[in-house]
């Protein structure tokens, strides 16, 4: 198993969704964006969506490239296969609200498949709303901006992909097959 790329960035989880897509994937999709809601990441093709528990406070996106994705560490949260396009070669990691956090350019255009997995998920969503219930009409106005930015607990979540094949024709290119 040879790590062939890696990217990280931290996001803010708008609506408590962070999206990774193709750069040319403009449309989201909100039956997968619900999907994530019950499943903590799902997609449909192009784009991944990861659930947080918590809307503020920034989580960690990793993508890694494999030539054989590793299996996830024991010490994670849970784990799902997935499974992105990537017609441009590049991946973007999105905040909901305010737009991209970071993208990664991919070895090669095509289909990556693998797993996503997670940790700090319970621990950043506890910490959020213990934070939300220690709050006072008193408190000063940055104290929740302060409190979010030096969250102890990290919410991390990791996408393990390798390169499968190339990208699926277009109805508008010719299939060379």
């Amino acid at each position: 198993m040879a790590l062939l790329a890696e990217c990280s960035v931290n996001a803010t989880p708008g609506r408590r969704i962070v999206e990774v897509y193709d750069a040319d994937a403009y449309l989201g999709d909100e039956d997968a964006m619900d999907s994530a809601e019950q499943q903590v990441v799902a997609g449909n093709g192009y784009h991944l969506y990861l659930y947080s528990l918590q809307p503020d406070i920034d989580v960690e996106v990793t993508i890694r490239i494999w030539d054989t994705p590793p299996p996830p560490p024991a010490d994670n949260e849970g784990t799902i296969p997935v499974s992105i396009e990537s017609e441009t070669g590049t991946l973007v990691v999105n905040q909901l609200s305010i737009g991209p956090a970071g993208q990664t350019s991919l070895p090669r255009p095509g289909i990556y498949e693998g797993h996503a997995w997670w940790t700090g998920r319970q621990a950043a969503a506890d910490y959020y709303d213990a934070t939300l219930d220690q709050l006072t009409p008193d408190s000063p106005d940055d104290s929740l901006q302060q409190a979010w930015r030096s969250s102890p607990v990290t919410e991390r979540y990791v996408l393990d992909l390798a390169y499968t094949r190339p990208p699926e024709p277009t109805d508008d290119e010719p299939d060379d097959s």
